[in-house]
Order: structure tokens, then C-alpha cells, then sequence
């Protein structure tokens, strides 16, 4: 078939799949004079050499073309190029088999005008495929292993990246410093550092968080991470500060993103990847257990089977009989009142006389109808338009950029790939050049500290006359004498320590003389601690900083100025595991060096010295003392089934219904504005509300990070108890379901309702937290949920309660939380809906961390109602005032609004939406049937707060009173009230 011909076909597939499109007709304009282009282009050659593109025909410009355009034109790019390949294919035999009609054949290359011959260097693109410079990685369809393109390019990216936090980091942490050396003593100009500090560490973990998730050099990922749980753990100490320091859990930062020049969303603590990415086989092993047991104890929603009663068939009839009647009937009715409307009209004719129209007047009406329609449309078209290029509203067009994020994410999983690759093969490198260097370069480390040794002999017995004490393995052995010095400063050690030694007994005699005296000074030492306490502010040590420390002079001493020229793919470098590799076989071999030179120096002290060597009174002393130590420690506590596998446990508290399986919710999903007035109304002494923004980056700091990172978890300020305290539909359970699956944590149901009748008695109830905690502790991260928790803490059990017996955790949960460790990545977290209800001391004693959740704000709202109509289904047009409904659900909670939601957009009026669109009174009949959060109920969360022990330092802060001062005058007075009690 001749080539224009085949052509001209595709032509018309195209046109025809771009039927549907609204701009076919530009479309199909723009593919014939592509096409034409196609057919009529000179014979250039545009293959090119190595330093030349290779282009195709110019495809004429179009802005309305949509994103079907270009894949109809990428179809027809590859059908031109299989018609090329196929003319080239039959030149080529004709020209091998006739030599002579070979140069004729040569000019059919350039005739065509299309692109040539697919290369290895460079790959013809298939349709639907991204270019090479938006997909740095693709599949090879040979080997199906992912090929790394421009690698350098993305990795330059990620680099600089790196680069940009770790000069951040460095000068943030000479800031620190600077300012601890002289910290400031004004309570404002405090809080504005910790903030400014705080905000640039957020900044600093945002990057190095992609980073690490995008890199896949194994040996840069693996300082990343050290870095970045250090910022991490960083960012938690500073809100420890902050909170000590304003007595309040929500802080504000408006005036520091304006000053940074940052927006709120850049403030937003983002969850880590590797949380849940290096443990996702477990848990999909974790997820299957978990619905085997559910299945068997027939548990599972999904395994009930609703039973269905068997009807009668005369029963069924009767039912069609009453459906099929019902819609005659209404069919019926239908046609009467079209006969009585149409018999009403007759009537009113015949009174009134039938008045015949002049057809100019009609027209004329129909003209100002029309024109009225047509110019009110061109006006609202106008006014979008407008609003567009304002920055007001987003481009329709904005749409075709949802198939490159889609890409994008590909990119990304396909770069996961890549690292666990890098990974395999950089453990396999570990072992295999260890090896290496232990079979090359063994021997001579072995000699070489052997010779150092003894040279360390001869020099002591020159000097001191007699042979040295080897130090003991505890101690580090020979490593403790060549920490980086020469044989000569190691005597100089020896003789300054016997010196100490000599000095620290004339003390002794002296202590016990001055013994009296230190009491008084000591006395006199904390009266004016306390009073420097008051007046000077000192931040806390970090346990952070020395780990950042670390990580960035190993970057500049590595990373910073390496050359990576020769490695293309971003594999490991085999140099570096070469130096950490030499270090651990020489610590390795040390330890054998040690036992033979110890053996040695014995042999030498018989024969020199004729001595035998006397053990070291001073360590047997320091060996007694150690063991006191250990004594004095608390005791462990009983394992109560010493003889049960964890996975028997795991069942029986499944099948007990006590651990429970997580939704699958997302922090993400607890949809909140930031509150942008927070600092100016502190200013003005009014407290502010907290906006639900504030709320989920509390979350994230005291349940998600924490949980997620070990590291994290142990030196961090340890965060035991959660309480989540707000009205019904605030979403408290959603937040703990939220941390959960951030984390992938298991969830322990510790409910007063859950825990009725299971585990009776004092010994049934230890039993049952022994087994909780068990598991919680092995299959960390957990989190033991406690729903409703005030009727834990009931002052008085109601009487339809006492059944229930709701105050059986009372006693025990100060028991569990003091048996908590900083190893253990377990957290307790109370929802409670009236913790008015409850008694507030102990509930203050369990619940370390307590967060008020308030009822939405008006930019949430509007947030809300705008994300939660689009999940449903629904559009959002100009008829829907979305700004009315968030005025009018003042009051109403976040449960609320989503339950309206979701009745009024059915499915059926989901498929109405074209006809029919959406207005705001189709959600007030149903928001019109709630209760709102009334102000008494909100007053009745705040004086419950403020006697929270927080709240009342808040409170005394906020009136000029100091804390620590009331604290004294408190702790005098009882003082003086129990000597009056004695004394009478």
C-alpha cells in the first residue's frame, strides 16, 4: 500500500478517537496540517550527528489542544516510523539484492521527513511514555532490570538538596552555640529564638527528608539518616522548651514565617517514608495473621453473612402485585392532572377570549430572552477569566498536569527499587571486603602491633626500671595505649596517674577534716542556685546536637568535595567501606594480639625481673562496688507466661477483641487551616483558640515521630500518656487510628466497654495487662487506646454504670506507666468526650501530655466543606456558596458536617450533578436535625482546662504570678501547718 495513503488512514483513527474532545475541529485542523507538513517536508536529513537533535515536522501551536491531542499525535509519530522502518527494510534487501539500484534507494530516508532509525544510544520513545528529561529511570524490555538515564542530572538534584540542609544545619547549630554561651533573659526575646530555631529545623527535616527518601547512593542515605533523626529528635526538644517555657502546648509562629518569608504549609512537620517503607513486609505478614484469626473467630465484617430469610412465593407476588398497582397509579394520576391542566386552560381561553399575538412582538421577545442569556454567559465566562488570571481561581488546564504527578510517582517507586538494589549489594561488599582485607592485610596488622607493643615494653623498663601493667580487656586493652600517642607521652601517663594516686590519699585524710564544713557551704550552695534559678534562664543539654555535630564534620570531611564523576549509577564506593572496614579488623585482631602479648609480659617479668605479677587491690574494689550497684536496682518485673509464644498471645487477644485492627486513616486526611492571627491576639492578651493545623502537628510531635524513630524514642523527652479531651465529633479516634497507621503501630483496645467481663477478678485483670504489655513490648510500636477514659477516673460510678465496673484500670495505670521504659516504643493515648466527669488529679497524674481539640474555626470549615463535597463525588460550581455553609455550621464539629455530606450525596444525586448541580440548601435540612457544640459546653472544656496543672501555670503566668515562687509559698505553708499539728 502506497505510503500517503497509509497516512491519510491513521489520520483518520485520530480524528475519530478524538471525537468526544470539545475542540475536534481544531484538533483535526492542526493534525491535517501537521500531516500535510508530514507529506510535503524537504528532503533534509534529520538524524544528525552526535552533537545535533533529532526533530520531527513542527507541530503548529494550538493552546486549546488538550492532552488526547499529543497522545494522538505521539500514536501517529511511532505508525509513521513502523512505515518508515518497513519502506527502509525493503530498500535494503533490494539494494543488497541488486548493487547497482542501491544509491537509488539511498534517498528514501530524507522523503519521508520522520525521524531515523531507532539507536542503542537513544531509544525511539513509545506512546504514553515520559521524555528522556522528566524519566531519569526505565525499564529495559529485555533484561526487565531499571535502567538509570540522566541519573547524574537527578542526583545533582538530591545533592544540592543535601547540600542546602547541611549548610543550614551548620550555621543554625552556630547559632545555638552563640546563644548558649550568653542566652537571653527576656522571656519574649527567649521564646522568639526557640521559635526562630524551631522553624529553621522544620525547614532543615522537610529537605532531608526527601532526600533521604529519593537517593539511593547507600552509603550517603545511611549519614542522612543519622542527621535526620537528630533534627528530629532536636525539633522535640525545643517544643519541650517552648512548652516550659509559655506553659502552653499550642504556640504561634506567624510573625516568624513573615520575617523567613516562608508560607504556613512549609510549616506542616512532614511524616517520614521509611517509617512505614523498612517495615512494610512485616507488616503485610502482621495483616495476614491478623485476618486468619479474625476469619476463624468469625469476626471478620467482611466473612459475617447478613441471613436472609426465605419468603413465601405468595408473599413475593402479593409485594409485586402492591409495586406493580403503586406505578399504575402514579401513572395514572400523572395523566389526569395533564388532562385537568390542559381542560383549566381551555376554560380560562373561552372567558377571557383567545388574543392573537403580532409575530414581530414574539420575535422581538425572543430576541431580548436570547440576548439577555447569551450576554449573561459571555459576562460570567468573562468574570472566570478574569478570575483566572487574577491567581484566584485554578486554569481548567491545570488538569493535565495530574498524568505527570502520576509519572512522577512511578519515577519515585521506581527509584525505591534502585535502593533496595544498592542496599543488597552494599551488604554483600561489607562481607566480601572484609574478607578481602583480612586475607591481604591481616599479617601485617598483627605484626605491626606486635612491634608497638613490645617497643612499648623496652621504653617503660628504660624509664621506670620495670616492665608495665597491661591494661585489661574492660579497661580497652592496647587500644587504651595507642589512642593516638607515641610510646613516650603513654610513660608520661603512667607517671602522672601513680602521682594522682599519691594525691588522692593526702585528700582523703583532708576530707574528713573539711567534712563539717561542706555541709555548710553545701546549704549555702543551693539557697543561691535557687536564687541565680530565678533570675537566669539556661536551655537545657541537648542530646541531639553532638549527633548533628558528628554527622556534618563527616560530611565535609566525605561528601562535600568528593569527585562521583566515575560513579554514574550512585553505587557504593568501595574506598570508603575499605577505611571503616580497616578499623573494625584492627580492633578485630587487636583483641588476639592482646592475649598473646599478656603472655608475653608474663614471660618477660619471670625472666627480667624474676617477679611474679600481683592482681590490683584498686580493682577488686572498683569490682565490689559495681556489684553493690547492681543491687540497688528495682526490681523486674515476673514474667507470668514464661512458657506461651508471642503468636498465642497475639490470638487470644484478637480473638478477646482487645487488639483491634487500625483504619487505614492518614494524618493527612484531619483536614485543618493554620491559625494566622495566634500572635497578634497573644499580644493583645487574648488567648486563642487552637486551629485543628495546630492540633495534627501535635499529633505528629508526641505520637508519630517518637513512635516511628528508636533512636528518637530513647533521648528525646520521653512522652508516655496522651489525652485527647473534646466534644463528640472532633475526630479524637480518627487521630488515634491516624497514629497508628503512620506508624504501624498495633492497637490494644483498653476501653471500659471492651474490658467488661473479660478477666475477672484482681488476678484475671494483672494477667490480662501482663499479656498486653508483653505483646505491646515485642511487637513495637503499639498504642493502647483507652475510649471514654473519664469513667475511668469517675468520682462517683453511675448506677446503670456499676455493672460495667468502669474504674478497674484505676490503680493499675500509674502501675504499667512506671514500668515503661524509654526502649519501650509504647504509647497510652485517653479520648474523653466529658473529662469534666472525672476526677482531675489522678486523671492529671497518668496523662502526661493533654490536648483540648476545639470545635473547627471558620477557615477550617470552609477547608472542610470545600475537600469533603470533592471526596463524595461532587462538584464545586458557582451556584454551591461554600463560604455561606461554613457561616452557618458555626458550632458544628467536623463528624457532623461530614455525616450531612455524606446522606445528601447519594449516589443517584452524585449522577444528578449535570442536570441538577449543588446548592447550599440541599445541606441545611440536614444540618437543621444536629446540635451544635453550644458555647456552655465549650466554657465548661475551658475551666476544665485551666485546672489542669498546665492550664493553671497559663493562667498564673498570664496574671503576673510566678509559678515557681507560689510553688515555695505552697510547700512553706504546709510545711508550717504539719510542725502545728505535731506540736499540738
Amino acid at each position: 500500500m502506497p505510503r500517503p495513503i497509509i497516512i491519510i488512514i491513521i489520520i483518520i483513527i485520530i480524528i475519530g478517537t478524538l471525537k468526544n474532545n470539545d475542540n475536534k475541529d481544531n484538533n483535526s485542523k492542526y493534525i491535517k496540517e501537521w500531516s500535510q507538513s508530514v507529506l510535503e517536508m524537504p528532503g533534509e536529513s534529520h538524524h544528525g550527528g552526535r552533537g545535533e537533535t533529532r526533530r520531527g515536522p513542527d507541530v503548529p501551536e494550538n493552546p486549546d489542544t488538550s492532552p488526547a491531542f499529543f497522545e494522538a499525535l505521539e500514536m501517529a509519530t511511532a505508525a509513521c516510523d513502523e512505515v518508515r522502518c518497513s519502506e527502509e527494510r525493503d530498500a535494503n534487501k533490494k539494494a543488497s539484492s541488486s548493487p547497482g539500484d542501491a544509491q537509488a534507494a539511498k534517498p528514501l530516508r530524507p522523503a519521508l521527513g520522520r525521524r531515523a532509525a531507532p539507536t542503542p544510544r537513544e531509544p525511539r520513545r513509545q506512546p504514553g511514555r515520559l521524555p528522556r528529561d522528566l524519566c531519569p529511570e526505565t525499564r529495559s524490555a529485555d533484561s526487565g532490570e531499571i535502567e538509570l538515564r540522566d541519573m547524574p542530572q537527578t542526583q545533582r538534584t538530591y545533592n544540592r538538596m543535601w547540600e542546602e540542609a547541611q549548610d543550614a544545619l551548620t550555621s543554625v547549630l552556630e547559632g545555638e552555640s552563640e546563644k548558649a554561651l550568653e542566652p537571653p533573659q527576656d522571656q519574649v526575646v527567649i521564646f522568639q529564638m526557640l521559635a526562630t530555631f524551631y522553624v529553621k529545623y522544620v525547614q532543615i527535616f522537610r529537605n532531608l527528608e526527601n532526600a533521604y527518601d529519593q537517593m539511593v547512593h547507600p552509603q550517603k542515605r545511611i549519614l542522612i539518616r543519622q542527621v535526620l533523626d537528630a533534627v528530629m529528635g532536636r525539633i522535640l526538644e525545643l517544643k519541650n522548651e517552648m512548652v516550659e517555657l509559655e506553659f502552653s502546648e499550642f504556640h504561634y509562629f506567624d510573625d516568624i514565617l513573615q520575617d523567613l518569608k516562608l508560607a504556613p504549609e512549609q510549616l506542616d512537620i512532614p511524616i517520614p517514608k521509611y517509617f512505614l517503607k523498612e517495615k512494610m513486609e512485616m507488616l503485610k505478614e502482621r495483616e495476614k495473621a491478623l485476618t486468619h484469626i479474625l476469619i476463624h473467630a468469625g469476626m471478620d465484617a467482611l466473612s459475617v453473612k447478613i441471613p436472609v430469610k426465605a419468603m413465601p412465593l405468595e408473599e413475593a407476588v402479593k409485594l409485586i402485585q402492591i409495586a406493580e398497582r403503586a406505578r399504575q397509579g402514579r401513572l395514572r394520576a400523572i395523566f389526569m392532572r395533564q388532562i385537568y391542566q390542559q381542560d383549566f386552560r381551555e376554560k380560562q381561553a373561552r372567558l377571557h377570549g383567545e388574543k392573537i399575538q403580532d409575530v414581530a412582538v414574539a420575535a422581538i421577545r425572543i430576541q431580548k430572552l436570547w440576548r439577555a442569556f447569551y450576554q449573561f454567559r459571555k459576562t460570567i465566562k468573562e468574570k472566570e477569566e478574569e478570575m483566572i488570571f487574577l491567581g484566584m481561581d485554578p486554569s481548567p488546564h491545570i488538569q493535565s498536569f495530574n498524568n505527570a504527578l502520576l509519572n512522577a510517582q512511578k519515577v519515585n517507586f521506581q527509584r525505591y527499587e534502585v535502593q533496595e538494589k544498592h542496599e543488597e549489594e552494599y551488604r554483600e561488599a561489607l562481607i566480601t571486603i572484609k574478607t578481602n582485607l583480612k586475607r591481604l592485610e591481616g599479617a601485617d596488622i598483627k605484626e605491626s602491633l606486635q612491634d608497638q607493643i613490645r617497643h612499648w615494653f623496652i621504653e617503660c623498663r628504660n624509664m621506670t626500671g620495670f616492665f608495665p601493667e597491661y591494661p585489661t580487656e574492660e579497661d580497652g586493652g592496647s587500644a587504651l595505649i595507642f589512642s593516638e600517642k607515641t610510646p613516650q607521652q603513654i610513660i608520661e601517663d603512667i607517671i602522672a596517674r601513680e602521682e594522682e594516686e599519691e594525691e588522692k590519699k593526702k585528700r582523703k585524710k583532708d576530707a574528713d577534716e573539711k567534712k563539717g564544713r561542706k555541709k555548710k557551704e553545701k546549704i549555702e550552695k543551693k539557697e543561691t542556685k535557687k536564687i541565680e534559678e530565678d533570675e537566669k534562664w539556661k536551655m537545657s543539654p541537648s542530646h541531639f546536637i553532638p549527633d548533628m555535630q558528628d554527622g556534618s564534620n563527616k560530611y565535609k570531611g566525605t561528601w562535600r568535595d568528593l569527585d562521583e564523576s566515575w560513579n554514574f549509577t550512585q553505587d557504593y564506593d568501595p574506598e570508603i567501606i575499605k577505611e571503616e572496614k580497616r578499623k573494625e579488623l584492627e580492633t578485630e585482631i587487636r583483641i588476639q594480639v592482646d592475649e598473646l602479648m599478656r603472655q608475653e609480659l608474663k614471660n618477660l617479668k619471670l625472666a627480667v625481673d624474676r617477679e611474679k605479677e600481683v592482681p590490683r587491690k584498686t580493682k577488686k574494689k572498683k569490682d565490689k562496688k559495681k556489684k553493690g550497684r547492681k543491687g540497688k536496682k528495682g526490681k523486674k518485673e515476673k514474667d507470668l507466661t514464661p512458657h506461651r509464644t508471642v503468636d498465642s498471645l497475639y490470638k487470644e487477644l484478637v480473638e478477646e477483641g482487645l487488639l483491634i485492627r487500625p483504619l487505614k486513616v492518614h494524618l493527612s486526611e484531619y483536614i485543618g487551616e493554620f491559625c494566622y492571627l495566634g500572635t497578634t491576639l497573644r499580644h493583645i492578651a487574648i488567648e486563642p483558640m487552637p486551629s485543628l493545623s495546630d492540633v495534627r502537628q501535635l499529633i505528629t510531635l508526641y505520637g508519630i515521630l517518637p513512635l516511628g524513630s528508636q533512636s528518637v524514642h530513647e533521648k528525646a523527652p520521653l512522652v508516655k500518656t496522651l489525652l485527647l479531651a473534646g466534644p463528640s465529633g472532633v475526630g479524637k479516634k480518627m487521630l488515634v487510628h491516624a497514629i497508628c497507621t503512620e506508624t504501624g503501630a498495633n492497637l490494644f483496645d483498653l476501653s471500659p466497654s471492651k474490658l467488661t467481663g473479660k478477666y475477672p477478678g484482681k488476678a484475671g485483670l494483672q494477667m490480662m495487662l501482663h499479656i498486653v504489655m508483653k505483646v505491646a513490648r515485642l511487637l513495637q510500636p503499639s498504642v493502647l487506646w483507652i475510649g471514654d477514659t473519664e469513667k475511668t477516673f469517675y468520682r462517683k460510678v453511675p448506677k446503670n454504670e456499676k455493672e460495667m465496673d468502669p474504674k478497674r484500670l484505676k490503680k493499675q495505670l500509674p502501675k504499667i506507666i512506671k514500668m515503661m521504659k524509654p526502649e519501650d516504643r509504647v504509647l497510652i493515648v485517653g479520648t474523653s468526650k466529658r473529662p469534666f466527669e472525672a476526677d482531675i488529679k489522678p486523671l492529671c497524674k497518668v496523662y502526661q501530655k493533654i490536648i483540648m481539640i476545639p470545635r473547627p474555626d471558620y477557615a477550617s470549615r470552609f477547608v472542610l466543606w470545600k475537600q469533603v463535597i470533592q471526596q463524595f463525588g461532587g462538584k464545586i460550581t458557582n451556584a454551591l456558596n461554600i463560604s455561606c455553609l461554613s457561616k452557618i455550621t458555626d458550632g458544628f464539629t467536623q463528624g457532623q458536617i461530614v455525616q450531612v455530606i455524606k446522606n445528601v450525596l447519594t449516589d443517584r444525586r452524585v449522577r444528578q450533578q449535570r442536570q441538577k448541580v449543588l446548592i447550599a440548601m440541599e445541606f441545611i435540612a440536614g444540618l437543621a436535625r444536629l446540635e451544635p457544640v453550644y458555647k456552655e459546653e465549650e466554657e465548661s472544656f475551658k475551666t476544665w482546662y485551666s485546672k489542669t496543672p498546665l492550664g493553671k501555670k497559663r493562667a498564673n503566668a498570664l496574671s503576673g504570678v510566678d509559678v515557681d515562687k507560689g510553688k515555695a509559698k505552697n510547700a512553706k505553708g504546709k510545711g508550717k501547718e504539719k510542725k502545728g499539728k505535731k506540736a499540738k
